[in-house]
C-alpha cells in the first residue's frame, strides 16, 4: 500500500476538525431553537405571520338640551406605510412585475387566472435577474406606488417619491383622516394594481355640527381623540370608547389572510353627553355679541344666558373664539372669557350692600337716603359720584346707581356682615362649574376703610362674568344661589339615562320677599331717569330688570387705564318671575359714538339678545308691540336704496 504523507494527513485532520466543529455548532444551534429558544422562536413566527388590527372605540356623542347634534363621530382611514414591506425586494416584485405586464399587449387579452400568472412569472424573473438588483427592484415598485396613486392623493409623483421614507423597519403615516368616500376606492386602486405594503387604517375622527357655537363650552379632541378642553376634556372618562383589536393572518408577501378569522376583542362605545345648552339660544347670543363687539369696536366680551330656577346655563359665549373643526387662532382664542376673565365689576355688584341692608331689615325701599350731592368725606375715606343727589329713597339709588347712597347702605350693614353677603352671592369662590379654567377672583382686604368704600360700589374687587350671572340668578329665583348647571345627563347607546345631574342649591342668600323687592327696585333702572333704558325689551316695558356696570380697566401692569372701561348689563326677564337671567360684558370698547358705559353699550346688546330668545322660546309679550311706521321721505329712501 501506498503510504500517505504526512503533510496530506495533516490537513486531512484540520478539514475533518472544521467540519466537525461547523457540525457541532450547527447542533448546538438546532438544540437551543428547538429547547432553550423555543418560546422565543414561536412568538417570533407569530408575529411575523400575522397582523392586529386596531378596532377604534366610537367616542360618545354631545347633544344639546333638545338633541341637536353637537359633536360626533364620523370614520376615517389613515392611509399608512409598511416600511418593512416596502423595503423588501421579494415583496416589492409584485408591484414591480405587474406594472411592466399590465403594459404588455397580451395583458389586455388575458382573463382574470391568466394576469395573475403573468404577475407570478414575472416577478420569478425579476428576483432571478442579473441584470437588476433588489434595490432596483424596491425603485420600481415606489415607482410604480407613485404613478397610480399620486393623482387621487391631490400630489405630484415626485412629492409622493418623497413622502416614502428610506427606513426598512416600522410605520409611517402618509395621510391622516381620509373620509371613507376618498379611502374606499383608493384601497381597491392599492389592491388591483397589486401596490405593496400600503394598508388603511380605520379610526375615527371627531366632527363639531355647528363649530362656531360654544367653541370654549364643547371644547375639542386631540389627534388621539383625547378631549382637550371644555365638556370633552371634563366629560373624558365617560365619553372616551375603548379601542378593540382583531388578530389576522397575513402571508409572506403581507397579503391579508382569512380576514375574517383570528382572536377578536370587541370595542367598546363611550356613553353619550346631554347638555343644558340650546344650540338656538346659542346662536342668538353669539350672533348679538359679535354684532354688538362690532358696533362699539371690541374684542373681547361675553354673554350668559341662564335659567334662574334651574342654574341651567342656555347659552354661553366669549370672544375671541375659534372654529373646533379648523382651530386656525386657537392659541390667540382659547381664554374663555365668561369663567376666566376676573375684573373689577362697577355697579353691577352693587346689589350687594343694597340687598343686604333690605335683608336685615336696616332699611325698606322706601327710606330716603342722604346722597350728600356727589360728594362725601367720611374720616379718611372720600366718596364721589359722578351725578350729584341729595336726598332720594332707597328705590332710586338703585334707579341712578349713586355711589355715594351705596356706601351708606354698605355701612349700614357692617364689613363684617357686607362680606358674609358678599362670599354668600358666590363672589371670590369658584361657582363650581364642570369646566377648566374658571377663576375664583379676588378681593382686597376689606378691613381697610378705602378698599371697603370702593367695594361697595364695585372696585377694589375682582369676579367673573359667570359670577355675576349666578349672583343675579339668586334675585330673580327668589333668593337662591343655584350651582350653575352645563351637563344634564348621560346616556347608553340605547338612549337610557345612566347618570343625571339635577340642579343644585347652593345656598339661600335672601329672604324670598327681599329677592321680590330687589326685583321691583331694579325694574326702574330699565323706567324713565334710570341707566338703562336702552336695555327695555320691545314688547317687555316695565317688566324688565337689571342693573348697569362701568369700571376703568385695570392694565398688565396692574395700573388704571382712564379712558377704557369695561362695561355690563345684567337683567331679568320678566321681572315678577324671571325665566332667564343675561349678562352682557365689553371689555374695553372704543367707540366714540356713545359714551362707554353700561348702559349704552351692554344694555343695547341685551335688548336684541332677549327680545329674540322671548320670541324664540315663545314668551308672550306683556304689552302690544306696535307695528313700526315709516314716513313717506323713509318709504321713498327705501326704495331708492333697493
Amino acid at each position: 500500500m501506498t503510504q500517505v504523507s504526512r503533510p496530506i494527513q495533516r490537513r486531512a485532520l484540520v478539514v475533518c476538525l472544521v467540519l466537525v466543529a461547523g457540525f457541532s455548532a450547527l447542533s448546538v444551534r438546532l438544540v437551543r431553537l428547538q429547547w432553550v429558544d423555543r418560546g422565543d422562536a414561536v412568538e417570533r413566527s407569530a408575529k411575523a405571520s400575522s397582523r392586529t388590527i386596531i378596532l377604534p372605540g366610537t367616542r360618545g356623542v354631545i347633544v344639546d338640551c333638545n338633541d341637536e347634534i353637537v359633536a360626533r363621530n364620523f370614520p376615517v382611514n389613515d392611509v399608512v406605510a409598511d416600511l418593512k414591506h416596502l423595503s423588501d425586494p421579494k415583496v416589492a416584485a409584485w408591484g414591480a412585475a405587474y406594472a411592466e405586464v399590465s403594459a404588455t399587449p397580451e395583458w389586455k387579452i388575458a382573463d382574470e387566472e391568466e394576469r395573475r400568472k403573468m404577475v407570478k412569472v414575472q416577478r420569478m424573473k425579476m428576483l432571478q435577474s442579473t441584470e437588476i438588483t433588489g434595490e432596483g427592484i424596491v425603485r420600481l415598485h415606489r415607482e410604480h406606488i407613485a404613478r397610480v396613486l399620486a393623482r387621487p392623493l391631490g400630489m405630484r409623483e415626485s412629492e409622493l417619491l418623497r413622502a416614502l421614507p428610506d427606513r426598512r423597519k416600522g410605520e409611517h403615516v402618509l395621510i391622516q383622516e381620509m373620509h371613507e368616500d376618498v379611502a374606499a376606492p383608493l384601497s381597491d386602486l392599492v389592491r388591483e394594481n397589486w401596490i405593496q405594503g400600503l394598508f388603511f387604517r380605520k379610526t375615527l375622527k371627531r366632527w363639531y355640527a355647528s363649530s362656531e357655537l360654544a367653541a370654549h363650552v364643547v371644547g375639542f379632541v386631540n389627534h388621539e381623540g383625547i378631549g382637550q378642553t371644555g365638556i370633552e376634556r371634563v366629560m373624558e372618562a365617560r365619553l372616551a370608547g375603548k379601542d378593540g383589536w382583531q388578530k389576522t393572518k397575513v402571508s409572506l408577501q403581507g397579503r391579508l389572510l382569512a380576514p375574517n378569522e383570528g382572536e377578536l376583542c370587541p370595542p367598546r362605545g363611550g356613553l353619550h353627553v346631554k347638555l343644558t345648552l340650546d344650540l338656538g339660544l346659542q346662536a342668538i347670543v353669539e350672533e348679538e355679541l359679535d354684532a354688538g363687539l362690532e358696533q362699539f369696536i371690541a374684542k373681547q366680551g361675553a354673554v350668559i344666558l341662564l335659567d334662574p330656577k334651574t342654574g341651567d346655563i342656555l347659552a354661553m359665549a366669549s370672544r375671541p373664539t375659534f372654529d373646533l373643526n379648523l382651530r386656525k387662532n386657537i392659541n390667540e382664542a382659547s381664554f374663555n372669557y365668561a369663567i376666566q376673565a376676573i375684573n373689577e365689576p362697577g355697579s353691577v355688584i352693587k346689589i350687594v350692600a343694597t340687598s343686604a341692608a333690605l335683608d336685615r331689615g336696616l332699611v325698606t325701599p322706601g327710606t330716603m337716603v342722604n346722597c350728600e350731592y356727589g360728594r362725601y368725606r367720611d374720616g379718611k375715606v372720600t366718596v364721589r359720584d359722578d351725578y350729584p343727589k341729595g336726598l332720594i329713597s332707597f328705590v332710586d339709588v338703585i334707579k341712578v346707581s349713586n355711589n355715594i347712597g351705596t356706601y351708606k347702605l354698605a355701612k349700614k350693614v357692617g364689613r363684617p356682615a357686607f362680606v358674609e353677603y358678599l362670599k354668600a352671592y358666590g363672589f371670590m369662590k369658584k361657582t363650581g362649574l364642570p369646566l377648566s379654567g374658571e377663576q375664583s377672583g379676588r378681593l382686597a382686604d376689606p378691613t381697610n376703610p378705602t378698599n371697603f368704600s370702593r367695594m361697595s360700589y364695585g372696585y377694589a374687587s375682582s369676579v367673573t362674568p359667570l359670577q355675576i350671572a349666578m349672583a343675579y340668578g339668586a334675585i330673580a329665583n327668589g333668593g337662591n344661589l343655584m350651582k350653575p348647571r352645563i351637563v344634564k345627563e348621560i346616556q347608553a347607546n340605547n338612549g337610557m339615562v345612566v347618570e343625571s345631574f339635577d340642579p343644585e342649591m347652593v345656598r339661600r342668600v335672601l329672604k324670598e320677599r327681599t329677592a321680590r323687592q330687589m326685583r321691583e327696585a331694579l325694574t326702574t333702572v330699565l323706567g324713565p331717569g334710570g341707566t338703562a333704558k336702552l336695555a327695555n325689551v320691545p314688547g317687555f316695558e316695565g317688566h324688565g330688570a337689571g342693573k348697569t356696570g362701568t369700571a376703568i380697566k385695570i392694565g398688565p401692569d396692574g395700573k388704571y387705564m382712564h379712558g377704557h372701561y369695561v362695561v355690563s348689563f345684567a337683567g331679568m326677564l320678566p321681572a315678577d318671575d324671571p325665566r332667564f337671567v343675561c349678562v352682557v360684558v365689553v371689555d374695553d370698547p372704543l367707540t366714540e359714538e356713545v359714551s362707554r358705559y353700561g348702559g349704552l353699550i351692554a344694555g343695547p346688546i341685551y335688548s336684541k339678545i332677549m327680545e329674540r330668545t322671548a320670541a324664540y322660546m315663545s314668551l308672550v309679550p306683556p304689552n302690544p308691540i306696535e307695528p313700526e311706521t315709516l314716513t313717506e321721505e323713509e318709504i321713498l329712501a327705501s326704495a331708492e336704496e333697493n
